[in-house]
């Protein structure tokens, strides 16, 4: 391992742990608990090649139990020793994985990700989705979470409504871009926006 990597591997987690993680912990529960609503989320530096978000959701969500599967565009030596040294957690392959970080293409196709079973439709993969910016809205969101209803950029909205038809079973989403994310759990109804 070049000392490059070990350097890396060692910084950007959180300065203060249990304040920082609490504070990530809630924006993420926050995002997820008010689908298509963006929240600020902050703390970590992650190796270059993902977002700040995405890396604190790494660090607060994965622990030596949660299996991680990278995507192509992201996965690199780098990243994968700064989430090993921070977190423990171990990487598996996609039909393996709880969590999936990567670019929405690179992710795909969703049939590879586990969607619980009817016993247990906790037991799915989480995606955490890189996106260049937080676009114009192409959908409507409604359902648990939502007053009446929230408007949200998905990258594939046909996608993301086959997956929600599967309720209870199905995938969790989180979109991060820069040190924001928004969040789409399976329980949503999609409705493209005209």
């Amino acid at each position: 391992m070049s000392l490059d990597i070990e350097t890396n591997s060692y910084g950007g987690g959180f300065a203060t742990p249990p304040v920082d993680a609490a504070n990530a912990f809630r924006a993420a529960m926050n995002a997820m608990a008010r689908p298509g609503t963006v929240q600020d989320i902050t703390g970590a530096e992650p190796p270059a090649g993902i977002s700040a978000a995405a890396g604190c959701l790494l660090l607060t969500l994965c622990d030596p139990e949660t299996g991680v599967y990278f995507a192509p565009d992201v996965d690199s030596p780098a990243l994968r020793s700064w989430l090993a040294f921070h977190t423990g957690a171990p990487f598996v392959a996609a039909d393996r994985a709880d969590f999936a970080l990567g670019s929405w293409g690179a992710l795909m196709p969703l049939s590879q990700y586990r969607i619980g079973t009817p016993e247990y439709p906790d037991r799915s993969a989480t995606l955490i989705v890189e996106l260049a910016d937080f676009a114009a809205a192409n959908a409507t969101l409604s359902g648990p979470g939502i007053k009446e209803q929230n408007h949200l950029a998905l990258p594939d909205v046909v996608a993301c409504q086959g997956n929600a038809a599967q309720f209870p079973l199905g995938g969790d989403f989180f979109f991060t871009c820069a040190a924001q994310l928004a969040a789409l759990p399976r329980s949503t109804t999609i409705m493209a926006k005209d």
